[in-house]
């Protein structure tokens, strides 16, 4: 996947990089992503469909308006294919988009909008849906297989709080798994039902940071959850994701609120996993075990 750097995108626009990251900040494109060492990174095709269309003598906002519309047939490509229920042509629609885009922005930008499109304008209970929600589901689960093995000493636990696959919330869900193993980061990810034997889970994976994702099981039961973690594992971070912007039931000390898009919240753990880490691995040892019984100033809040 071809990448640019800042200094390579605005000499091909014939910009400063000041004048890109303008254009960024107030058209939000082109948008790029950022390397391990936090420098931005433009997409290739993102930076030639704007420089096409400013050649053509295009204002910046229209040149950006027809950019964008250029990289959206990708979208409408893979709608058309969901909407006849042919999971070939879907598959041959993203496929097509990973020519020009890395995974992480055929995701973000082709197969989640396309969703997106399909329950505004046929519903979460249409036929549309029972077909798109599966086959994106499948196909989030054979990218993530696909990806390279953990390379970091990070982990993450993620409470799956959706309904099932036919949740609006589960494509999104699996995205961000999908884009947390690609950065290397190890994933397990459990039911926010499952509260027995989740300190064996801890003690087993030994997570940075907690994920609670998903709006569908009530206020109650996730905040069970989240102190049967808290008690088995300590003060540990939390962050919700596509959990809405209220912590009705919810311990507020540790708590982060993520960003409903994949590759934000994804970068935001990121930055939580490594302050989590450097946190942890700075301070002594404890005295007992990760899955001993916790002491009394490692309670967690009442809920």
């Amino acid at each position: 996947m071809h990448h640019l750097k800042t200094s390579e995108a605005a000499t091909l626009l014939n910009v400063s990089p000041n004048t890109l990251r303008q254009w960024e900040a107030r058209f939000g494109f082109p948008k790029p992503q950022r390397s391990p060492g936090r420098h931005r990174m433009y997409m290739h095709c993102e930076i030639a469909a704007l420089r096409a269309a400013l050649y053509d003598g295009l204002s910046i906002s229209s040149a950006v308006s027809r950019a964008r519309e250029g990289l959206a047939a990708d979208n409408n490509s893979l709608v058309t294919a969901l909407r006849h229920y042919d999971r070939e042509r879907a598959d041959g629609a993203i496929e097509v988009s990973l020519g020009s885009r890395s995974v992480e922005h055929a995701v973000d930008e082709v197969l989640l909008p396309a969703l997106e499109q399909i329950i505004r304008e046929q519903t979460v209970d249409s036929a549309a849906w029972a077909f798109a929600a599966p086959w994106a589901a499948d196909w989030l689960r054979r990218a993530t297989r696909l990806a390279p093995p953990p390379v970091r000493p990070r982990s993450i636990l993620l409470g799956d709080a959706s309904r099932d696959e036919l949740d609006a919330d589960a494509p999104h869900i699996r995205a961000l798994e999908l884009f947390c193993g690609r950065a290397g980061i190890k994933m397990m990810s459990l039911s926010a039902r499952g509260v027995a034997g989740i300190r064996d889970a801890l003690a087993a994976h030994r997570p940075d940071v907690v994920v609670l994702a998903g709006a569908h099981m009530a206020d109650d039961t996730v905040a069970s959850w989240t102190q049967a973690v808290r008690l088995a594992a300590g003060p540990i971070p939390i962050a919700l994701y596509r959990r809405g912007h209220h912590l009705t039931g919810m311990p507020t000390t540790g708590t982060n609120l993520l960003s409903s898009r994949a590759t934000d919240a994804q970068q935001r753990l990121l930055e939580l996993v490594e302050a989590e880490h450097v946190r942890t691995t700075s301070r002594p040892a404890p005295a007992a075990s990760y899955s001993n019984v916790i002491t009394a100033n490692q309670r967690a809040i009442p809920i």
